[in-house]
């Protein structure tokens, strides 16, 4: 669990505070994601909880612990730590990347290469082929999934990203937000996650923290605030196609199946309603087909959109 209460920082010379009294909860074993326009503090916000950078004021909790008490070192050894542009060194393969932590924990050579082999296979990567390759070998793609492995090696029970798919191209994004997005369902790791994007946000976040000019604007779950932004800033950043967003935040099975079938073929599974929606769109019809038999219909939708 984090738990950040009243935390402040004020830079030298600053005529205000880059982040300004912020208190939320990440509950242990779920995910928020920090949004807001450039200069809203979501960065500085992340940083504080590793100590990379120094609060002004407040607490910060990790699994109940005082981070601010902490040894500095000791605190980041159990945080993992993903960045935009990953920051591998390049003159150690990807074996060794990875293998930071768990050295730096006094792991014996057996435990570290079964741990690298693990957190690669995690990650998508097959460890015969990539393990002893060099960052200057690897597409952007895969050095951020390397990212990710070193990430997760030591097994830290928190995790803090940092625009970690800023770089990679709109496919490769989309890929990897999918691969990040089964291994948090998976490991159930404490997440705090930055990120511009809030199709992302909603995406890996169970809730979203929404900030403007250092403060807190919402905190809500992805779905909660997608539905009701708390104010006109929020219903802005958010974006006009939020409620299109919030669709796809849930499955086939919150709409009533009926019997009849729909033309076209069947959604896939692990389809949701905004799916659902695109195929009635594409295909011009007010039903779509469920996987195995059945369909869902345009009215229903409808309905549950509008209850929010």
């Amino acid at each position: 669990m984090i738990e950040i209460d009243g935390l402040s920082k004020r830079w030298p010379g600053a005529d205000r505070a880059s982040v300004d009294g912020i208190s939320l909860t990440v509950p242990e074993g779920t995910s928020c994601a920090l949004i807001g326009p450039s200069g809203s503090g979501k960065t500085t916000l992340l940083r504080m909880v590793n100590r990379l950078v120094e609060p002004s004021a407040g607490t910060i909790r990790i699994g109940g612990e005082d981070a601010r008490a902490m040894d500095a070192t000791r605190l980041r050894r159990r945080i993992g730590y993903v960045i935009q542009d990953v920051g591998l060194f390049p003159h150690w393969d990807v074996a060794a990347n990875i293998a930071t932590v768990p050295s730096l924990l006094g792991w014996d050579h057996a435990r570290i290469k079964a741990r690298v082999e693990e957190v690669l296979t995690l990650v998508g990567l097959d460890p015969g082929r990539f393990a002893a390759r060099r960052p200057h070998e690897l597409s952007g793609g895969e050095r951020q999934r390397v990212g990710v492995a070193r990430a997760l090696a030591g097994d830290p029970p928190v995790l803090l990203m940092d625009e970690p798919f800023g770089a990679v191209d709109p496919v490769q994004r989309g890929r990897l937000q999918e691969e990040v997005l089964r291994l948090l369902q998976q490991l159930r790791k404490t997440v705090l996650l930055v990120t511009h994007d809030v199709a992302e946000a909603v995406r890996l976040g169970d809730a979203v923290a929404l900030l403007r000019d250092g403060r807190l604007v919402q905190h809500a779950a992805a779905a909660e605030i997608l539905a009701r932004p708390a104010d006109a800033f929020a219903a802005e950043f958010l974006g006009a196609d939020r409620m299109l967003l919030r669709l796809a935040l849930f499955p086939l099975s919150a709409l009533p199946r009926h019997a009849a079938p729909a033309p076209g073929p069947a959604l896939p599974d692990g389809a949701t309603l905004r799916d659902a929606l695109a195929r009635m769109l594409e295909t011009g019809t007010t039903s779509a087909g469920l996987p195995g038999s059945g369909s869902v219909t345009l009215a229903d939708l409808l309905a549950f959109a509008g209850r929010g």
